[in-house]
C-alpha cells in the first residue's frame, strides 16, 4: 500500500485518540502531503535514511515565493509530523523506518520578547486613555489584565466562556494544547476589570469577550454562535485580539513588536524574576516539557546576577573607592 492510503486514518487518529485541534490536524495534513508529493507517494517500507536525508535537503533549499527560505523551526514541523506518522504506522504493524531515526534540524535558541514592568503598566493603562466607548475600554483592559495575570495563550483566551470564570474565586480552569486542562489564577486587578466589564454587559452571549459593534448586537444568541479562535459570530477571534494588543502597544509608545505571546512571556518572566521556581512556572504555562520553559532562565537568573555583583571587578571597585 502507498503511504497516502494511510494518511486519512492517521488524521482521524489525531482527532479522536490524541485530541488535536483542527488547526493542528490541518497543519499535519499539509506537511505530510508535501512529503508524499515530493517522494512520489512511496510504499512505507521504502522510506529509509537516504530518503529522509534528501527530503531534509529539499526542505532546507525550498523557497516560499512570499516568505523566502523555510525557517529551521518550520522545517522541523515537517519532520515532527512525519515522525508522528511513522510512529502511528509502526503501531499499526506497517513496516517502515523507525521514527526516532529522524533527527531535527538544530535551531538557535529563541529569545523571548517580554515587557519591562514600566512598559507593562503603560500598556495595561492604554485602553483607559483611548477614545473608545466605556464598554470597549473595560473589555480591552480586562483582556490585557487577564493575559498578564494568567499567561494564557490567545486561543485559550478567545475561547473563554463566561461560565468558566467564577469571580468569587481567584482561579479557573482552561483547556490548552493537546486538550490538556490547567488551572490559572486571577490577580486582584484582573478580577476587578473582569467584573467591571461583565457588569456593563447587557447581552446573553456565552462568550467572555465579544464584539460590541452594531452588527454584532443584532445577532441573536444561538448554539450556532460558535466563538473564539474558530471564527465565531459575536466572540472576538484570536486574530482580532492580536490586532487589539498590537494597537495598544503602538498607542503606548512601545517600540517592541508586542503580541499576546509577548504578554505570556512577560507573565513567565515576572514570576521568575520575583523568585518563582521553574517547575511551578512550567505548570502555570501548560508546558509539557521543562525544556520549553527554560528559554526564560538566562534572562531571569537572579543567582547569576548576585554572583556577578559579588565577585566581578572587586579590585577595580576598591581602586575607585580609594581614589575618591
Amino acid at each position: 500500500m502507498k503511504l497516502s492510503s494511510h494518511l486519512r486514518n492517521f488524521l482521524v487518529y489525531l482527532e479522536i485518540e490524541k485530541g488535536r485541534s483542527n488547526r493542528t490536524i490541518s497543519n499535519y495534513e499539509f506537511y505530510l502531503q508535501r512529503f508524499i508529493d515530493w517522494a512520489k507517494d512511496p510504499d512505507p517500507k521504502d522510506i529509509n535514511d537516504d530518503v529522509i536525508l534528501q527530503y531534509r535537503l529539499y526542505l532546507n533549499r525550498l523557497e516560499d515565493p512570499q516568505r523566502g527560505q523555510l525557517k529551521k523551526n518550520t522545517q522541523n514541523y515537517h519532520l515532527i509530523a512525519l515522525r508522528s506518522f511513522l510512529k502511528y504506522l509502526a503501531r499499526k504493524d506497517v513496516k517502515t523506518m523507525a521514527p526516532e531515526k529522524i533527527e531535527l534540524a538544530k535551531q538557535s535558541s529563541r529569545e523571548p520578547v517580554f515587557l519591562e514592568s514600566r512598559d507593562m503598566e503603560t500598556l495595561l493603562e492604554a485602553p483607559m486613555k483611548s477614545e473608545q466607548p466605556p464598554i470597549l475600554q473595560a473589555r480591552d483592559r480586562a483582556i490585557l489584565e487577564l493575559f498578564f495575570s494568567t499567561g494564557m495563550r490567545v486561543s485559550e483566551l478567545a475561547n473563554l466562556k463566561r461560565d468558566q470564570i467564577n469571580l468569587a474565586r481567584d482561579e479557573f480552569s482552561v483547556r490548552g494544547k493537546g486538550d490538556k486542562v490547567r488551572v490559572v489564577f486571577l490577580s486582584h486587578q484582573a478580577r476587578h476589570w473582569l467584573k467591571n466589564y461583565l457588569d456593563m454587559r447587557q447581552d446573553e452571549s456565552p462568550f467572555m469577550f465579544i464584539r460590541h459593534d452594531r452588527a454584532a448586537s443584532k445577532i441573536p444568541p444561538t448554539p450556532l454562535n460558535k466563538g473564539g479562535s474558530e471564527g465565531g459570530i459575536n466572540a472576538l477571534t484570536s486574530r482580532s485580539i492580536e490586532r487589539l494588543v498590537h494597537r495598544y502597544a503602538m498607542q503606548a509608545g512601545i517600540t517592541k513588536k508586542v503580541s499576546p505571546h509577548s504578554l505570556r512571556h512577560s507573565f513567565a518572566t515576572d514570576l521568575l524574576m520575583n523568585g518563582a521556581d521553574i517547575r511551578s512556572v512550567q505548570s502555570m504555562l501548560g508546558h509539557s516539557s521543562i525544556t520549553t520553559t527554560q528559554i526564560y532562565t538566562h534572562i531571569t537568573n537572579q543567582q547569576l546576577r548576585d554572583v556577578h555583583k559579588a565577585f566581578h571587578g572587586k579590585q577595580r571597585d576598591e581602586e575607585v573607592e580609594s581614589s575618591e
